[in-house]
């Protein structure tokens, strides 16, 4: 028994010179420094990859929002290019104004077809995975996020899982997307759970992230994967857009439903592997 004021000496992993001998508590804190250094490590990883990826569903929607417009601008430059055209036209002047609309409209779609170019969505680069070990080494950095929303994440893996060929760090900002928004619903409704579930059957692997907050609205419903669509003060409206774009690169499906009562409950589906 150690005395009082003192710490125990503890065998540890043996190594090829016998045990390997060290102070019990030093090993824990080593231990939980490395998993804070390597949750960390994701954690960046992960927001600089979130950053990339709202740009480029930023560059999308800007894109799906403009080029009707321009395109209109062209049609009407045109019309009325062909109309000051006849025998009789009405004002020179007004005719070279409407060919530089013109002009000017189709040189504004080029240049947003330039930058979707740009962030196309290029082939993920996928690997072999499991869901269930992609979801746990995310878990301590979403333990924090909960722990400060003041919300409890419980986490349920079936085992075993079949393989999924993934991007996994993408697929990990779809997972880390989904619960950040489900924390932020269940604390704004005084909720205290948020809930993954990791299952599969004969055909996908499903991830499922459940929270008790207010549930979507039925007259957002439909709107709720559109790019630039947000309920939230200050939010940007990307982060499902870029998570809906992940999954189906990865030839996956994304979609939500409400609970019966409060909380909503989203989930993507994952096409498992082939020999």
């Amino acid at each position: 028994m150690a005395s009082s004021g003192t710490l125990p000496i503890v065998p540890l992993r043996p190594t090829s010179c016998g045990a390997a001998w060290r102070f019990g508590q030093g090993d824990i804190l080593d231990d939980f420094k490395g998993d804070a250094l390597r949750s960390e490590a994701i954690l960046k990883r992960l927001m600089e990859l979130s950053r990339v990826a709202t740009l480029a569903e930023m560059a999308s929607g800007i894109a799906h929002e403009l080029n009707q417009p321009l395109g209109a601008i062209a049609t009407f430059s045109q019309a009325g290019d062909r109309l000051l055209n006849r025998p009789e036209p009405m004002v020179s002047r007004a005719r070279d104004v409407f060919q530089q609309i013109n002009q000017e409209a189709l040189n504004a779609g080029e240049g947003i077809r330039r930058i979707r170019r740009l962030f196309d969505h290029a082939e993920p680069d996928r690997i072999r995975s499991h869901m269930d070990e992609m979801v746990v080494e995310l878990e301590p950095a979403l333990q924090a996020l909960a722990r400060a929303a003041g919300v409890e994440l419980k986490v349920d893996l079936q085992q075993p899982l079949p393989d999924v060929n993934v991007d996994r760090l993408r697929i990990q900002l779809v997972v880390f997307s989904l619960v950040q928004n489900a924390l932020e619903a269940s604390a704004q409704n005084l909720g205290n759970l948020v809930h993954i579930e990791v299952r599969a059957d004969r055909y996908a692997v499903e991830t499922s992230v459940s929270d008790t907050g207010a549930g979507i609205p039925k007259e957002l419903i439909d709107k709720v994967f559109r790019p630039f669509h947000t309920t939230k003060a200050g939010g940007t409206g990307l982060g499902l857009a870029s998570s809906r774009a992940t999954v189906e690169a990865h030839g996956g499906t994304i979609g939500f439903e409400n609970g019966v009562t409060a909380g909503s409950r989203f989930w993507f589906r994952l096409p498992i592997a082939t020999s």
